[in-house]
């Protein structure tokens, strides 16, 4: 062996360790936080908020849509409760980023040997967990209250796809509202009101034609309601671009919002 390569060796191993290190933290800080996800129960409220939903509304409504011609309820109820479903993940990843603020967490993270970045990533891969058993209790939901997809596969794919899409996105704004808030209580109603306000303004539960004239323009235009438009056009294999194109748009909002509020919450974490 030539002397050089003798010197070569250590450094070569101490650059692999470096390199792995950060993988190894993110992979311990992702396992602790979806040990906690089952821990508290998060995954068993994942089953309960959209079935919540379904049963509230389903039930008592059932009979007087249902009288509309060509109105199947369950089938046009579907898309706000895969919303409600990514909501309540959102929720949760919020809260989560909320309380390791509150709890001194975060701080003690930022003088570890470890990147800034990890601990974010981390909790970007609790939350996506969280947000594909969100998806799944929420499509099961939505099949015991007669759904059926009615896309084809492309169509289902594309809906998936959509839903995923806008999940992750609202994990990010919702992290960063946790960062930026400070503390649960204040987090909690950051993500509450606006969730509730525009989903009961929404053709989310009743057909457009349901509300006053005056508010019309407002309901059919918000996220939302874009949002269950895009949905039901990939369910029932009618989707066009300028029917997606606007949630598509709200989706790069989304992104564009959470990449500022997860900016400013790293600059609050380091003053």
């Amino acid at each position: 062996m030539r002397p050089s390569d003798s010197v070569d060796a250590p450094r070569l191993s101490g650059q692999h360790e470096a390199q792995s290190r950060p993988v190894q933290q993110w992979w311990a800080l992702t396992g602790r936080g979806v040990s906690k996800v089952f821990r508290n129960g998060e995954v068993i409220f994942a089953f309960i908020s959209p079935m919540f939903l379904a049963v509230c509304f389903y039930l008592p409504l059932k009979s007087i849509m249902d009288a509309t011609p060509g109105m199947n309820y369950g089938q046009f109820l579907m898309p706000i409760i895969i919303l409600q479903s990514v909501s309540f993940a959102a929720s949760s990843a919020a809260m989560r980023s909320a309380f390791d603020g509150a709890q001194g967490i975060n701080t003690r993270f930022r003088v570890l040997p470890m990147p800034a970045a990890v601990p974010m990533l981390a909790r970007t891969a609790t939350n996506a967990m969280l947000l594909a058993i969100s998806l799944v209790c929420g499509a099961v939901a939505c099949l015991l209250i007669g759904w059926r997809p009615e896309g084809g596969v492309t169509g289902t794919l594309a809906l998936v796809g959509l839903v995923a899409l806008l999940g992750l996105m609202f994990a990010l704004l919702a992290d960063g509202i946790g960062l930026v808030a400070g503390s649960p209580e204040a987090t909690s109603q950051a993500m509450a009101l606006p969730t509730l306000i525009l989903g009961m303004l929404s053709t989310g539960f009743v057909p457009i034609t349901q509300f006053p004239e005056w508010i019309q323009p407002f309901a059919r235009n918000q996220p939302i309601s874009q949002l269950t438009t895009a949905m039901r056009a990939f369910d029932s294999g009618t989707a066009t671009w300028e029917l997606v194109r606007p949630s598509l748009w709200w989706c790069a909002a989304l992104a564009a919002a959470a990449v500022v509020l997860l900016i400013l919450g790293n600059r609050k974490l380091r003053s």
